[in-house]
């Protein structure tokens, strides 16, 4: 099996590190053509650069701060105005870590924005091309904890549900359309943003960066963290053609971690 995105448009968020920038370099091995969102343009013109050309692509990135809500949306709205995508990868920063009784209002606001209401935006932005042209893949970049919230996450335990939630019932909608929409609850990758969570519980258990790392990597049956560029090659199938009756999903990638079926 040959995946070909030759001639198809992605989106890609966070575009410029981890498993973002393993996404984005994965679809241009497949002949996509890149729009890179990241808030720093340096990242951003040096990911561009890195980015395979071999189907005479050309990529292009938008230089957008997702925390900044308000801006980012008339920033994106501005862009699809003039532009459209074939393919949207919905993958942002995570919200800092932290539990329930370490968040106030606001920080529930501010990653409802992140996480929920950029995303949703986004997609509505989308589909008028998608459903136009009768295809459409859209992804959602989820963690394991939307089945197995985790105590020092509760931002993303909650707003990634809510997402996942929304996303089933867009799948719906739109699967008469030929477009897909699926989310994968990504475990442990091996990443800088891995590496913050791993450092914050490791100050407020009182426990080395070590410990933690090796307590991780212990609970996966796989007996070790994710590699981005595997996150890359799911991501990869679920835009091609070969993924068309596939929708509605929420797809495990961690190693074997989760502890439930369904």
């Amino acid at each position: 099996m040959k995946i070909s995105l030759v001639g198809k448009k992605a989106w890609v968020g966070g575009a410029t590190a981890g498993i973002g920038k393993a996404i984005a370099h994965q679809l241009a091995a497949c002949g996509a053509e890149i729009i890179l969102v990241a808030r720093n343009e340096k990242k951003l013109q040096k990911t561009a650069a890195e980015l395979d050309i071999s189907y005479q692509q050309q990529h292009r990135y938008i230089i957008s701060d997702y925390l900044d809500h308000q801006g980012h949306i008339e920033k994106i709205t501005g862009f699809f105005s003039q532009n459209s995508i074939d393919i949207l990868v919905n993958n942002t920063q995570g919200p800092e870590g932290g539990n329930l009784f370490q968040k106030e209002s606001a920080d529930y606001q501010k990653a409802f924005d992140l996480l929920f209401q950029t995303a949703v935006e986004t997609t509505r932005l989308a589909l008028p091309h998608m459903q136009a042209q009768g295809f459409g893949r859209i992804i959602n970049v989820s963690s394991m904890t939307v089945k197995e919230p985790q105590d020092n996450l509760v931002l993303s335990n909650t707003m990634r549900a809510a997402l996942v939630s929304w996303s089933k019932s867009l799948s719906n909608a739109v699967a008469k359309d030929g477009i897909t929409v699926n989310s994968i609850m990504t475990g442990f990758f091996d990443t800088d943003r891995l590496n913050q969570l791993m450092k914050t519980q490791a100050e407020s258990t009182g426990s080395s960066f070590e410990e933690i790392k090796k307590q991780r990597i212990s609970a996966i049956p796989a007996g070790r963290l994710g590699k981005p560029e595997e996150y890359g090659f799911l991501v990869a199938f679920l835009a091609s053609e070969y993924s068309a009756f596939l929708t509605g999903t929420s797809l495990p990638l961690d190693g074997g971690i989760a502890s439930t079926l369904f």
